[in-house]
């Protein structure tokens, strides 16, 4: 069985090291004249994979935004996922999730699980509970070939306070995530399945990510503000390893899929060079 890792190796090596984010917000279905329903949606996210699915590495379809509609706008979701699979490109899902026990496997059971109809080829998670709490989520995903990013360093203002925290054994709650995250993919030889979510726009903090051996997502490029020469600055060198991700960057060229096409070639060729 392929990994998650192996696939996204050879996805970023074949289409280019970009993922975008599939988030209908409410601001940006206005933007494209769309309706905030689920006829609105449903037009918005099939012409996202319509214009990106065969070209980009990563999708990264937003639940939230998608949960909001209801049972109607999960069945989207489920068909958002199916397409862009089938198209070729790998879905992250952004769910964020993190609970203990037999809710962690129900989560994992749910987004990894190759019968659910909401499975995806990777999912994002929340440490906070413990990085042990989501042992179930990282046995699924060993057990079936999928993968798991877990917010590590996040760029929003409230993250620091956490993240930065210094435990009694002198490591920052963030470094102890990222060395945990460090040992699970120790010994892969291609690429690790198992990631860490490290804001783009967070500068130099003193983490070391140089034994991650997984993927590094990095979000908040574009419309967030993070360029693609910031990347240098956040990961040194691991920037072999980093996935950047663009949302409103991409999807505000909308909705005319060469529009979409044109500003995804734009951005791949800016972290291209960024990451040499």
């Amino acid at each position: 069985m392929e990994t998650f890792g192996e696939r996204l190796r050879t996805a970023m090596d074949q289409r280019g090291p970009l993922c975008v984010g599939i988030d209908p917000h409410a601001a940006l279905l206005a933007r494209w004249g769309l309706s905030d329903d689920v006829a609105g949606l449903e037009r918005f996210a099939r012409t996202v994979v319509e214009a990106l699915a065969d070209r980009v590495a990563v999708l990264k379809p937003q639940s939230a935004f998608f949960e909001r509609f209801g049972s109607r706008g999960v069945a989207i979701l489920e068909s958002t996922i199916r397409q862009s699979r089938e198209a070729g490109a790998l879905v992250l899902l952004d769910v964020k999730r993190g609970d203990i026990g037999s809710t962690m496997a129900a989560y994992a059971s749910a987004y990894l699980d190759p019968a659910s109809t909401l499975r995806a080829d990777a999912i994002t998670v929340s440490p906070y509970l413990g990085v042990g709490s989501l042992r179930p989520a990282f046995d699924l995903a060993t057990e079936t070939g999928a993968g798991i990013f877990v917010l590590a360093l996040t760029s929003n203002p409230e993250g620091a306070s956490v993240q930065h925290a210094v435990s009694p054994g002198g490591k920052t709650v963030a470094q102890t995530v990222i060395d945990e995250i460090s040992q699970l993919n120790a010994g892969v030889s291609t690429l690790g399945s198992f990631g860490l979510v490290v804001g783009a726009t967070i500068g130099k903090t003193g983490h070391e990510l140089s034994s991650v051996n997984g993927p590094l997502l990095a979000p908040g490029l574009g419309a967030q503000g993070g360029t693609p020469d910031d990347l240098r600055a956040v990961f040194g060198e691991s920037l072999h390893n980093v996935l950047p991700s663009y949302s409103r960057e991409v999807l505000a060229a909308g909705p005319e899929i060469g529009d979409l096409r044109a500003a995804a070639d734009r951005v791949l060729g800016e972290v291209r060079t960024a990451l040499g």
